[in-house]
């Protein structure tokens, strides 16, 4: 996007590099937004390609996350058509986003916030939004604007609850014209936020830390003291519990999704508390979170009474935004419960992470709240305008990925390198949550994403691989692809001469340990929501093996049989299982160069020649093979089962 055209808008860049700068302040504490929330402003002029110098509001653009958010992230619009747009104006939502676009002096910048006409409507220069805990902590409460107006006196104008869009902005429109002076420092609106105001970025921040400062000095001076006793941990659970439940909330999404449980201390206190559990009935700590948590979480584990009682939700207020709606799926986005503790949900473990943090804050908000003589945020009509609003929908459907096994949770076992590595990063190319087992310390870092856990596991400790499986299904809900790539190649020998030691470790890591994963994982595959899927890297050596490789090659041989008598068994719970038999895959730690050169010059080829030795004369990689196996994990073979692909380039000795 261009910023400037010439030398004479130096000062729109002063401006705006300031309001990156106090952004990104704002952002960076989860106290005061959170994922994507909140929206800040400047005003400048500009100097247009007539020549004329014109007013301009840069304001956040839609999406955009205050905390790493850069000039990019910021539109410039046309000041006097966005003041245009004010009351008296009367104008829908649909139709102020399509305002809010033509008043773009840049065509290709982003989406301004739907928050843009209250930050149009104040004089001053700078105004930062953020939904600070502290605030709301305030507002959600019987008397909230009383308690406003003693912290603050008449620095602030207080806003009683109004819509984003063109409903605030009308509401902070009628409250400025009755309370604002010249000492006004920041808008409170009850049961949403605070907008702070400055004659430039940074006094606006100087103003909000103030605001936030003020408040929770109130709430510290009102906190009743709580004994801060030891709490016997939340119990253990058992796997297939928490699977079953995910198929269940999967059922009911339409979808499958992803779970993640929370048992820490904050969350054992909140969910062992009766009247704590009761408050979370009154709604969200604002509207603007319902896309993510719903407007209440479950509590207990009663599905279909959650899902009864969010139909009669929609009926009861369906109406009354004039407009024909779909209802949403009923399915929760938080669960808590005294056993299970906090369950959050997600289309991804980055939905479902998002709907912890967000819910966490929430926790603490409604315990201030209770402490001040009860939880009181904004009604359940209000909450559902949010929902339904078709601005905030068309944001969360900004983030979907639409990607082929999104809410779906894969199992790559020896995923630190090689092979394994490549397909997870295809599993999670695709949409997958991917759990890593490696006995190298690089798994647990191989990928920066929250769709990943990379976990040190040793296959043969059976107690380590159940413990394994426990920590993958807490954190994403369950298991629906196993992809079986750990595995060990001996030093060649011939059988004379080939230790029992040796023979009996590779049976371990290549054979027994997948005999053992196989009967923790069915219980498990069995309940995905789409059907279990499972992948064996094998080898080329199962058809054609090679001398001095007898223990490799046999237990391969093995892993094949075993996983042939599972797709057996397993196919009346639709678990298909397939192999790939992979061969000359010099891209993986087995293959150092000096190896590869050492073997080309034993053929007499060049190295390059050496990896392309087969009937296709193509080089097999680790991304090829995970292309493969990412095939028969997704759709493509929906229908087989049981089926053996190599992927060798041609090997006469396998055709």
């Amino acid at each position: 996007m261009r910023i400037v055209e010439d030398r004479e808008n130096d000062g729109v860049v002063d401006s705006l590099e300031q309001l990156v700068e106090v952004s990104r302040v704002l952002g960076s504490d989860p106290r005061l937004v959170l994922h994507g929330g909140g929206n800040t402003s400047v005003k400048t002029t500009r100097r247009d390609v007539t020549g004329s110098e014109i007013p301009v509001l840069w304001v956040k653009g839609s999406g955009h996350d205050l905390a790493t958010i850069g000039a990019e992230g910021f539109a410039a619009l046309r000041l006097e058509r966005l003041r245009d747009l004010l009351p008296p104006t009367r104008i829908g939502d649909i139709a102020l986003l399509n305002e809010l676009r033509c008043a773009r002096l840049d065509a290709d910048a982003p989406d301004p916030s739907v928050e843009t006409l209250v930050h149009a409507l104040v004089p001053h220069t700078a105004v930062l939004h953020s939904h600070a805990d502290a605030i709301l902590s305030l507002t959600n409460t019987e008397d909230g604007e009383k308690r406003v107006r003693e912290v603050y006196g008449d620095s602030v104008v207080v806003v009683h609850y109004a819509m984003p869009g063109p409903d605030l902005a009308a509401a902070c429109a009628l409250a400025w014209e009755a309370e604002s002076h010249p000492g006004t420092v920041g808008l409170v609106v009850l049961q949403h936020g605070v907008f702070a105001l400055g004659d430039s970025p940074r006094e606006a921040l100087a103003h909000h830390d103030w605001l936030i400062a003020a408040a929770e000095v109130y709430l510290d001076e009102h906190a009743s003291t709580m004994a801060d006793t030891a709490l016997m941990p939340l119990p253990d659970v058992d796997p297939v519990e928490l699977a079953t439940f995910r198929a269940e909330l999967s059922a009911l999404a339409g979808k499958p999704v992803t779970v993640r449980r929370s048992t820490d201390d904050e969350v054992a206190r909140f969910v062992r508390d009766p009247e704590m559990l009761a408050a979370t009935s009154h709604g969200p700590l604002t509207p603007d979170h319902v896309i993510w948590t719903k407007r209440t979480p479950l509590v207990g584990t009663d599905l279909s009474n959650y899902a009864t009682g969010y139909r009669t939700y929609f009926a009861d207020h369906e109406h009354q935004r004039e407009v024909p709606l779909t209802m949403l799926d009923p399915a929760p986005r938080v669960v808590l419960d005294e056993r299970l503790g906090m369950l959050t949900v997600g289309r991804n473990a980055r939905e479902a992470g998002v709907a912890e943090d967000i819910y966490r804050h929430t926790m603490t908000g409604i315990a201030t709240s209770e402490n001040l003589g009860g939880y009181r945020p904004a009604t359940a009509g209000h909450v559902f305008d949010l929902e339904y609003w078709e601005l905030q929908q068309l944001k969360l459907a900004r983030r979907d990925t639409h990607l082929p096994l999104a809410g779906q949770v894969a199992l790559v076992t020896g995923a630190a390198s090689g092979i394994g590595k490549a397909c997870a990063h295809a599993l999670l190319e695709a949409g997958a949550s991917v759990v890593g087992w490696d006995l190298a310390g690089g798994i647990v870092e191989a990928f920066d994403s929250s769709e990943w856990l990379g976990l040190q596991v040793d296959v043969t400790d059976d107690d380590a691989m159940q413990h394994a499986l426990r920590t993958g299904v807490e954190r994403f809900g369950g298991l629906d692809i196993l992809v079986v790539a750990a595995g060990i190649f001996p030093t060649s020998q011939p059988l004379g001469e080939m230790p029992m030691a040796t023979w009996r470790k590779t049976m371990a890591v290549n054979l027994d340990a997948v005999a053992a994963l196989y009967g923790h994982a069915y219980p498990l595959l069995r309940l995905a929501p789409t059907h279990g899927r499972v992948v064996v890297v094998a080898s080329k050596n199962v058809h054609a093996p090679g001398p001095g490789a007898a223990a490799y090659s046999a237990s391969k041989a093995a892993l094949t049989q075993l996983s042939r008598v599972a797709a057996l068994e397993w196919a009346p719970e639709g678990i298909r299982v397939n192999m790939v038999h992979p061969d000359a895959v010099f891209d993986t730690g087995l293959w150092t160069p000096e190896l590869l050169a050492a073997r080309a010059e034993k053929y007499g080829m060049s190295i390059a020649d050496y990896k392309r030795r087969n009937l296709l004369r193509t080089e097999v990689t680790s991304a090829a093979v995970g292309r493969l196996v990412l095939a028969m994990a997704d759709e493509t073979f929906a229908c087989t089962t049981g089926a053996q692909v190599p992927i060798d380039g041609g090997n006469e000795r396998v055709i």
